[in-house]
């Protein structure tokens, strides 16, 4: 038997039981994150609408909101586009003051 072949019939079928494991099932499977809907809730944080943003309302606001993280965004602010179920962001008018909350 030759070299290439000795090495492919070890190495196929451990690929292939490789792939096997990737299912995602059986008893050691992590949970799925949480979604949406579990990691942020927007309407909690509305009572921040009007009202002047600081340190500690926004913490207010991230812990009932449920969301993990809080920003604020300034207007005209330069921001990352990514989508962050878990983040809350508060939009603030040129003076400081909440006119959004939403997720992402």
């Amino acid at each position: 038997m030759s070299w290439k072949a000795l090495t492919m019939s070890v190495l196929l079928p451990v690929a292939v039981m490789g792939c096997g494991a990737m299912d995602g099932g059986g008893a050691g499977a992590v949970p799925a994150a949480p979604s949406a809907a579990a990691g942020c809730k927007a309407d909690a944080a509305q009572f921040v609408i009007g009202r002047s943003i600081d340190a500690a309302l926004q913490e207010e606001a991230r812990v009932r909101s449920g969301a993990e993280t809080v920003r604020t965004l300034k207007p005209n602010q330069m921001v990352t586009m990514e989508f962050i179920a878990t983040r809350l962001t508060i939009n603030v008018d040129g003076e400081g003051k909440a006119t959004s909350a939403h997720c992402g």
